[in-house]
């Protein structure tokens, strides 16, 4: 694989007009920004760019107003946030192409840092249309992205502006590149997958990814019940994807060709309904009640996925292992994740984390910070452990091509 080119490779930036594609897609309530963490993530490249004397120009989108400009949809509102996060004046342009960015890029001094309006607001991002790539790039000397959580997508500002000017990963897209890197591109055996979730038919493409990459997958959630079913299980009211039963055993078949483990849970906890504190019990596999639902592995299960992640040296978590919303339904991710995050604080596990429910299951948990690395990027991070090549991390390749 090729190597991407970093900040590090840029050379004297003093001056130069940097484009920065960052994820601002943050969540707002009363125009005021409820959660900054996505500013955040970002804040180290910005300050960077900056401190080097960069005149920087902040590319970003926000929902989707599919080519139009609506004003609830405008970043205006956010820039008071990004200023405050990043403790220094920013500066907003109600465009992001044309003669107003150019000219209030023109004045800026180095330095200087430049929020520029909804790049969604303009049909061509979408489409990735070279008309508007170009439009982008005429605003910059210097490209970097720093957004790996739109990376998978082939848009103008992500893919497209890549090919027209020089263009380097961001500090953020670098960390998660190296984080993904270290899990699945050259990592240290045995690796070991969990996989969780509602849903078989969302993770088929990761589950096949993976079995090429991995010594085990531990399967949980729901999903497990699709597996179990598949076995030939009474899984009582359970949700399932029962037509997916051929898919799961022909999984099963394949993880057994390839000398991957595939562990599935040998005891659930189980309820009449998915309520919080519903009356409960655990049963083995074989005596799932017919009126009753799995909504959570059981202490023998939990004790078997800690022994594995004792065996492991690498770790890639994507998804919960049970209902982990309502309590006690959330006792198998919650004591998973915890061993996991306690292994990588000894150092002796290096664990990766990502996708969907993860990162709030993790929170849950109070374990994400003991792993090594959590992703924040949902699609992206899930594409690239589907082993899918992403348009903005290819444009960043050495060697990639220019237009």
């Amino acid at each position: 694989m090729k190597p991407f080119r970093t900040l590090d490779d840029a050379g004297e930036i003093k001056g130069k007009r940097v484009l920065l594609r960052v994820d601002l897609n943050v969540p707002v309530k009363a125009g005021a920004v409820t959660d900054a963490t996505r500013i955040e993530r970002v804040a180290p490249t910005i300050r960077e760019l900056s401190d080097r004397g960069a005149k920087v120009a902040l590319l970003a989108h926000f929902e989707r107003p599919k080519g139009r400009r609506i004003p609830g949809m405008s970043l205006g509102p956010i820039m008071p946030a990004v200023a405050e996060v990043l403790g220094r004046p920013v500066g907003f342009v109600d465009d992001c192409v044309g003669p107003e960015p150019e000219a209030v890029l023109a004045r800026l001094g180095n330095g200087g840092i430049l929020l520029l309006e909804n790049t969604r607001f303009h049909a061509g991002e979408e489409q990735n249309d070279p008309q508007f790539a170009a439009a982008l790039a005429k605003l910059g000397d210097i490209y970097v992205n720093d957004a790996f959580s739109a990376a998978h997508r082939a848009h103008a500002s992500t893919e497209g502006v890549a090919h027209l000017l020089p263009s380097f990963a961001g500090r953020a897209m670098q960390e998660e590149l190296e984080a993904l890197e270290g899990a699945l591109g050259h990592p240290k055996h045995p690796v070991l997958a969990v996989v969780g979730g509602a849903k078989v038919s969302t993770k088929i493409d990761l589950l096949s990814s993976l079995l090429g990459k991995v010594d085990a997958i531990i399967i949980g959630g729901a999903m497990a019940n699709t597996f179990m079913a598949a076995k030939g299980a009474q899984i009582g009211k359970s949700l399932h994807e029962p037509d997916l039963a051929p898919t799961a055993r022909r999984i099963m078949t394949e993880a057994a060709e390839a000398g991957v483990a595939l562990i599935l849970p040998s005891d659930a906890v189980v309820a009449a309904a998915f309520k919080a504190h519903a009356r409960h019990e655990t049963v083995t596999l074989d005596r799932v009640p017919a009126d009753m639902m799995i909504l959570d592995a059981g202490q023998a299960t939990i004790g078997i996925v800690k022994a594995w992640i004792d065996q492991a040296s690498t770790l890639v978590w994507n998804g919960p292992l049970g209902a982990f919303e309502l309590e006690p339904f959330d006792r198998a991710t919650v004591e998973a994740a915890r061993h996991a995050a306690k292994r990588t604080r000894e150092g002796k596990l290096l664990s990766v984390a990502g996708g969907g429910d993860t990162v709030a299951a993790l929170n849950h948990a109070g374990a994400a910070d003991g792993f090594s690395y959590v992703s924040t990027a949902g699609g992206a991070f899930l594409e690239w452990l589907e082993g899918k090549p992403l348009p903005g991390v290819e444009a960043l390749r050495v060697g990639s091509n220019r237009r």
